[in-house]
């Protein structure tokens, strides 16, 4: 009997791992056996980062008046019609000379450090409904508007790519460089130290809050009662500002209200108050509430206004 078919499929099996050896001397270093490497298609679709000197900006333009349409129909809804923010939405603009209060107020005019980082937001998560649905035209022209309303460039201004990185935001200067020493460790795949070997030489401290962890509970319980009893029984008017009520998020409207004294807010809420704008019934009309349920509302209100 012929041994051909035999020695056939002996050459084909040899053929066959020639082809797989070559193949796989093809292979980069590190290739793990599965994945292709990107192309550069790929990559251009990931790399859309911006330096502070305008590097990995695309070419285009926008100018304030183009910027203070498109801001006006996709940013205005949460951060306000001049950047004062809605509600608990963030603030872009206004807070100068703030940083050293108490409770700094952080803008882009303010605080942050990069015109390049308010492009870059801008560009990769905003609108926060339909992030990067902005062409690079409308975001160097809403870009160029946040600084108007910051007083950093006039109204016939018009951002490009060459000129972003002189634009310089005030507070930059007042940003220190990372003090603390780049470290990494040796990746281990062999021979490596037995855990139990290593010794922890120092850990951070448990955070104790001030006044020690049954304080902190105590204030945290609180809050979520003060919380409970507005959606209950606040809501309704200081939602939005029914009968000259102080709406919820509007620091001015409160911080007036204060400047009486807390104690003055406390019983205006228990007792009623007939003002100039409104009337405010003895607990909102909700009789059945104790004194200090209102309390803890008035503390939840005055916290989200803040």
């Amino acid at each position: 009997m012929s041994r051909f078919p035999e020695t056939l499929l002996g050459l084909l099996a040899l053929v066959a791992i020639s082809i797989g050896v070559n193949a796989e001397s093809r292979k980069p270093a590190g290739y793990y056996g599965y994945g292709e490497p990107a192309t550069a298609a790929q990559i251009a679709g990931w790399d859309i980062d911006v330096r502070p000197d305008g590097l990995g900006l695309p070419p285009g333009s926008g100018s304030v008046e183009d910027g203070e349409a498109i801001y006006d129909e996709q940013c205005a809804e949460c951060h306000g019609t001049l950047g004062e923010a809605v509600g608990r939405y963030p603030a872009l603009a206004g807070g100068e000379d703030s940083l050293q209060e108490d409770r700094p107020h952080k803008t882009v005019g303010s605080y942050w450090g990069h015109t390049s980082t308010l492009w870059d937001y801008i560009h990769r998560a905003m609108p926060f409904t339909r992030p990067e649905s902005l062409s690079d035209d409308e975001v160097y022209a809403v870009t160029a508007y946040v600084l108007y309303l910051n007083d950093l460039v006039e109204d016939d201004f018009v951002l490009t790519r060459e000129n972003l990185a002189a634009v310089e935001l005030p507070n930059a200067g007042n940003f220190i460089a990372e003090q603390r020493p780049d470290v990494n460790n040796r990746r281990c795949m062999k021979k490596c130290r037995d855990p139990q070997a290593i010794e922890i030489l120092s850990q951070a401290p448990l955070y104790v809050p001030e006044g020690g962890m049954k304080k902190a509970t105590a204030v945290a319980a609180a809050a979520a009662a003060g919380q409970g009893v507005y959606q209950r029984s606040c809501a309704l008017c200081h939602d939005k500002g029914l009968a000259g009520a102080p709406s919820v998020g509007d620091a001015g409207d409160w911080g007036q209200r204060l400047q009486q004294g807390l104690d003055v807010v406390y019983g205006h809420a228990i007792n009623g108050f007939q003002g100039s704008e409104g009337v405010m019934p003895p607990k909102g009309g909700f009789a059945q509430l104790s004194d200090d349920e209102v309390r803890q509302a008035v503390d939840y209100m005055l916290e989200q206004s803040q």
